[in-house]
């Protein structure tokens, strides 16, 4: 069977490099996180969630006419038509990650409000992504702390290389597919509790804990000790503190100080700081993600569909990627199962 690999691959692909990649870099022993070279720490502290977009989806930071340009875009955008592009050329894919970034914030945000017997607000052209989508989900324009808050949380979950939902994305755009199809993949692989729902099972934790009036770490100690795992710590790819972690905590610290809401951060950092020592494992994303969408109005079963607020932005970066140098992504397993030839055995003699 000469076609066959003889290369051990681990499962998961864990460590396994599947592809080249000009969008996202990550040093997990360093923690380092960047898209198109330019560190997290930098886009956190001094960019806008529009600037990143126009950065994953061009290769470079805009111009301050480009940003215009995009900003006016994606508000000409905020609009439910049910037309679909069909043609899958570079300039079409790119109007379509335009569009659906701009739809899918209003169909979450819009999404709630129905459920709740709302009336659905109308975006303003003037507002920022972050904003439209506060104002469009808790019916008021939100503070300039809610709006930066958010508007830093949408970078930092913007891309983060192939994980569980990007790679589906890659491998259904790779059949040559459509944008939307393979965004549907990716929103099927984030629905798994694997890859998304880590922030609502933290909030769980921190609901329980203030409703019992119990010490944190006490809590945390007792799921410990009946072999539960603590969500919101560790991760494949960092062997060192999530860089994505170091703005969500400080984000989490400063909602909950201006909101008077400081009891969600102050349970967290309890329980960061003994798993930490316990443990031996730092906090991820997702961990001070859970506080910070609490305080800014979001509901617990809107964490993970507010992570695809932003991460469309990454997975259409991807596709368009994968679209534009495609090869069918078509990876072999490593069989390990009996020895080559077995004989069939009639029924008779088995």
């Amino acid at each position: 069977m000469p076609s066959l690999t003889t290369t051990q691959a681990p499962k998961g692909l864990e460590g396994i490099v599947a592809t080249t990649s000009s969008i996202c870099y990550i040093d997990g022993d360093q923690g380092v996180l960047a898209y198109r070279g330019i560190d997290i720490h930098e886009l956190a502290d001094h960019s806008n969630f529009e600037e990143v977009c126009y950065l994953l989806w061009f290769g470079k930071l805009p111009t301050r006419n480009e940003l215009k340009e995009l900003r006016e875009r994606l508000a000409a955008e905020r609009t439910l038509d049910p037309a679909i592009l069909h043609n899958n050329d570079h300039n079409a894919n790119v109007a379509k990650a335009i569009r659906l970034t701009s739809q899918i914030a209003m169909i979450v945000a819009a999404y709630d409000r129905i459920r709740k017997g709302k009336k659905v607000v109308e975006s303003e052209r003037s507002l920022s992504h972050a904003a439209n989508f506060l104002l469009l989900l808790n019916g008021t324009k939100p503070s300039e702390t809610a709006e930066r808050a958010l508007d830093i949380a949408l970078i930092l979950h913007a891309d983060h290389e192939l994980n569980a939902s990007t790679f589906a994305a890659r491998v259904t755009a790779a059949t040559l597919s459509d944008m939307h199809s393979a965004v549907t993949s990716a929103i099927g692989t984030l629905k798994g509790p694997l890859h998304g729902g880590a922030n609502e099972a933290v909030f769980h934790i921190l609901q329980a804990i203030d409703k019992a009036g119990v010490e944190p770490v006490d809590f945390v100690k007792g799921m410990l000790a009946e072999k539960k795992k603590v969500p919101g710590f560790g991760h494949r790819v960092y062997h060192t503190e999530d860089p994505r972690a170091t703005h969500l905590r400080k984000m989490s610290s400063d909602l909950g100080k201006s909101n008077g809401q400081s009891k969600w951060f102050d349970m967290s950092h309890k329980i960061e700081e003994f798993v930490k020592v316990e443990k031996k494992l730092n906090a991820n994303v997702d961990f001070y993600s859970a506080s910070t969408y609490h305080i800014l109005g979001i509901d617990v079963d809107l964490f993970t569909p507010v992570f695809a607020v932003s991460r469309i932005s990454g997975w259409a970066a991807h596709v368009i990627e994968q679209l534009d140098d495609n090869r069918l992504i078509r990876p072999r397993a490593d069989y390990i199962g009996p020895a080559y030839p077995q004989q069939y055995v009639p029924m008779e003699r088995r």
